[in-house]
């Protein structure tokens, strides 16, 4: 038996990569009746994730297609620029950390460069191209994860990348992410990515999703954590007031860059 969450989160999955569910096959499936079912897709609905038809619902908000690095990069850089700043000034000499792969955690790895010889900051990370940022970074103790590495976003992963952390208790993650949903969580666009981002957020005390406002109401098709696992999101001032007041009402704290 399939728990609520459970079962509403592979709903979810399947309207996403489907475009649209029916009752009639969700029932068996799921082992429930049409009305439990029915009132899954009106949760949904209520969300404006779906929209409900005759026996079924059909997506309304289809994950966007990724984009490699080198795309990644050229967007809103500027913002992200100001937000990795942000970001690295939480960084406390003599913390353990891990910086996620990604664009926006590129900055964050730029300015950590800066840090004198004495802080003796650690950073675990997944990102090739965080890696090379901090390589001669004369105040941090560098750690990458072992793994196969993935080319369109240079972040390595696997089972080998996921059993690299554990043993291993880190103060604070800072994760970029593809999607950020109130109702959904935090989500990305490739399933091994999103498997060691939960690895991650389970060996951190804390965790800072950094990312600008454009991520915000997006669905990508895999969940890494749910927003109760967030403690911090970092991000620019074009953060609408319903995502500012709906952080704000989860309990996460809300850092928003000029």
């Amino acid at each position: 038996m399939r728990n609520t969450r459970e079962r509403r989160e592979q709903i979810l999955q399947m309207l996403m990569e489907q475009g649209s569910v029916q009752v009639a096959e969700l029932v068996p499936m799921m082992g429930v009746s049409a009305v439990t079912i029915r009132t899954d897709l009106s949760v949904f609905e209520d969300q404006g994730l779906v929209t409900r038809n005759y026996g079924g619902a059909s997506m309304n908000r289809m994950p966007p297609q990724e984009q490699n690095i080198r795309q990644k990069d050229e967007l809103n850089s500027t913002l992200k620029e100001r937000i990795g700043a942000r970001a690295a000034a939480l960084v406390e000499p003599g913390d353990n950390i891990i910086i996620d792969s990604g664009t926006t955690t590129m900055p964050l790895a730029r300015h950590l460069r800066h840090l004198p010889a004495d802080a003796r900051v650690t950073v675990m990370t997944n990102g090739l191209n965080i890696a090379w940022e901090l390589a001669d970074a004369e105040g941090v103790e560098l750690m990458l994860t072992g793994g196969l590495l993935r080319k369109k976003s240079l972040s390595i992963q696997g089972s080998q990348a996921e059993a690299s952390l554990n043993g291993y208790n880190f103060d604070k993650l800072f994760l970029g992410v593809d999607g950020l949903d109130l109702q959904f969580g935090i989500t990305t666009h490739h399933e091994a990515e999103a498997s060691i981002n939960r690895k991650m957020v389970e060996r951190a005390k804390k965790v800072f999703v950094v990312s600008d406002a454009s991520k915000f109401g997006r669905v990508s098709l895999h969940r890494i954590i749910q927003m109760d696992r967030v403690h911090t999101v970092i991000t620019d001032a074009g953060i609408s007031t319903e995502y500012r007041e709906g952080l704000q009402r989860l309990g996460i704290e809300l850092i928003v860059v000029d």
